[in-house]
């Protein structure tokens, strides 16, 4: 028979023994609650870790952005240049003593130039008869200058400074009054060619050797007087200020030629007589 006294024994061993179980259950819902929350301040950390680490990038992405300078024209109408060419130059049929003005609508707006038909007839002549071909139409202008000279250069098919229409015209109007110094004013409208002053032995200068390719001087250029002067910019300064503002890009590593920025499409060019 069970005395009272191993009966308040067996009573206190079983209440010691519910007392360490509900420790025991308690200690691990501890565990289990604190390995809950380590594991949570890790993936916190994690994340803080990844959205700085992306913040960090995106602010490099912006400054890249920022520093990178944006195309401010239009994206070019649909079409591509004709790239007809032709054995000789047109025969000369303009009216040397009217105006004429070229109008080139660009993807960054419309350029207007005044043609002068007097002292450049050849010249004139020679852009009369190439725009009324569309030989301009969906030519970009491929090279911006922006140390040394300051021009806009155009009028190639192919994009690379050796397009021509497969004639040359002889170089007209090279004592131009204007011409102060060797300076070709801001505004003037000048051919392009490859005159070469100095040859080597058994060359030639390359004399009259102008094509299509013309250049736009946007701010006074020192240059020597071998280059026809035979128009000047009389609308869309705003276009052009745009366009050279714009920058120029590094060096081409084979032409050595600096592309301006901007997208400068010729979408379309006329010349009409006034």
């Amino acid at each position: 028979m069970v005395t009272q006294e191993q009966r308040r024994r067996q009573l206190a061993r079983e209440k010691l023994a519910r007392q360490q179980q509900r420790r025991a259950a308690a200690r691990s819902k501890a565990q289990k609650r604190n390995v809950l929350i380590a594991g949570g301040l890790v993936l916190a950390l994690i994340a803080g870790v990844l959205v700085a680490l992306a913040g960090l990038f995106d602010s490099d992405d912006d400054k890249d952005d920022a520093a990178r300078p944006k195309d401010p024209c239009a994206q070019p109408a649909a079409g591509e240049p004709s790239g007809q060419t032709w054995k000789k130059e047109p025969k000369v049929t303009i009216d040397k003593s009217a105006a004429y003005t070229m109008k080139l609508a660009t993807t960054c707006g419309d350029l207007t130039i005044g043609l002068d038909a007097k002292n450049a007839p050849h010249t004139v002549n020679s852009f009369n008869f190439l725009a009324g071909k569309g030989y301009f139409d969906h030519t970009r202008c491929h090279r911006l200058t922006d140390q040394g000279i300051y021009v806009l250069q155009c009028g190639d098919p192919k994009g690379d400074g050796t397009g021509t229409p497969g004639y040359t015209i002889p170089d007209e109007n090279l004592k131009d009054p204007r011409l102060k110094g060797n300076v070709y004013p801001a505004g003037t409208i000048a051919m392009a060619n490859r005159y070469n002053p100095q040859p080597a032995k058994g060359e030639s200068k390359n004399e009259n050797s102008g094509g299509s390719q013309f250049f736009i001087v946007y701010q006074d250029s020192e240059l020597p007087p071998y280059y026809t002067p035979f128009g000047q910019l009389t609308g869309g300064q705003d276009v052009l200020k745009k366009i050279t503002e714009a920058g120029a890009t590094a060096p081409d590593p084979q032409t050595g030629n600096t592309a301006p920025i901007a997208t400068v499409v010729i979408n379309k060019a006329t010349v009409t007589r006034s």
